[in-house]
């Protein structure tokens, strides 16, 4: 009795101290900052504040003005104490701070900074998605190229076989079955996005498309889906998840040993778990299995801290992220959970 009352406490306290969490500022925070051409939010967070997922707690904004979260490059911020809390504050073209009322941009923009580096992630928010091996064996698949050819690329005539889907396919090859690490539970299929084509004729199931992209060579077998685009965001800003949840890293893009610094990695937590795009997990490193002299026992070490990712691609029981930082070589099987 008196050990479960020791482990409700020690719980108690753990959940406290982890709902209690506030905004630390940097102790060589800027007082101004001007956004340039490059910034990103994680990078202008991490500028302020020690734990950069706590940014909207300090963000200020004007909810009457079109997109107050929206940063551009030019954009002049201050940070600003109200009622004795930090806060940063867009800058008017003077040395004032933006009053807090309506108002519009009316000049020359950029595009507005994005959360994490764009470039890293943009093949799964566009084309790689997730999905049920029922849906990757029921679509048509490509039966060879023109002339006979088993591989082929962009320009090519190429056949396939099945209903067809659209005007318009994306070409898919069947890539990582996600299984969590611990239960057994298959989580999804990768549908790796290989390239687009246009069908120009149909004869009864068999349909002739001519590849008009292609990131590698198309082979006999690929699959073909309805090319459901998403656009880029730019919205989701760093946040730490709305409740206490632990998982893991399940994979990693290009099946490397070692994880670093913008890897993009799969976890074993989604949607159902609470996680949104947006949600800044730390990575713990695993400890190593070490023998105790005295019993001969084998015993795991304490985890450690490692590194930060950003969830930016949320389905049911999976999420992608993109590794944030990274102290450490880190690998599949490292523990994720709140930052």
């Amino acid at each position: 009795m008196r050990k479960l009352l020791y482990a409700l406490a020690a719980t108690t306290l753990l959940f406290t101290a982890w709902a209690q969490a506030a905004p630390e500022l940097r102790s060589d925070h800027p007082e101004r900052y001007t956004v340039v051409k490059g910034d990103t939010l994680w990078d202008i967070s991490a500028r302020f504040l020690n734990n950069p997922w706590y940014w909207p707690e300090i963000w200020q904004v004007n909810p009457q003005v079109a997109n107050p979260h929206l940063i551009y490059p030019g954009d002049r911020l201050a940070l600003v104490y109200i009622d004795g809390q930090p806060k940063i504050m867009k800058m008017a073209n003077g040395d004032g701070v933006i009053k807090l009322s309506p108002q519009v941009r009316s000049e020359a923009i950029d595009t507005p900074i994005p959360a994490i580096p764009l470039d890293a992630i943009a093949s799964f928010l566009t084309d790689t998605r997730i999905v049920t091996p029922e849906q990757i064996e029921a679509a048509p698949y490509v039966l060879e190229g023109e002339d006979g050819r088993i591989v082929t690329g962009a320009g090519d005539r190429v056949y396939a076989r099945g209903q067809k889907p659209a005007n318009t396919v994306g070409v898919f090859r069947r890539g990582n079955e996600f299984v969590d690490p611990k239960t057994g539970e298959f989580l999804g299929l990768e549908a790796r996005s290989i390239g687009t084509a246009k069908v120009t004729a149909t004869n009864g199931d068999v349909l002739t498309l001519l590849l008009s992209q292609s990131n590698e060579e198309i082979r006999i077998g690929d699959r073909l889906l309805v090319n459901a685009s998403r656009p880029l965001s730019t919205s989701f800003v760093p946040t730490a998840p709305a409740k206490s949840v632990s998982g893991q890293m399940i994979a990693v893009d290009g099946g490397v040993n070692q994880i670093g610094q913008y890897d993009v990695v799969a976890i074993n937590l989604g949607l159902r778990e609470g996680i949104e795009p947006g949600n800044v997990m730390a990575v713990l490193q695993s400890g190593n299995l070490v023998r105790d002299p005295v019993t001969g026992e084998t015993i795991e070490l304490p985890s450690e801290r490692a590194g930060l990712l950003m969830v930016f691609q949320a389905y049911e029981k999976m999420s992608y992220g993109l590794m944030l930082q990274a102290s450490r070589p880190l690998a599949v099987g490292d523990q994720v959970t709140n930052p």
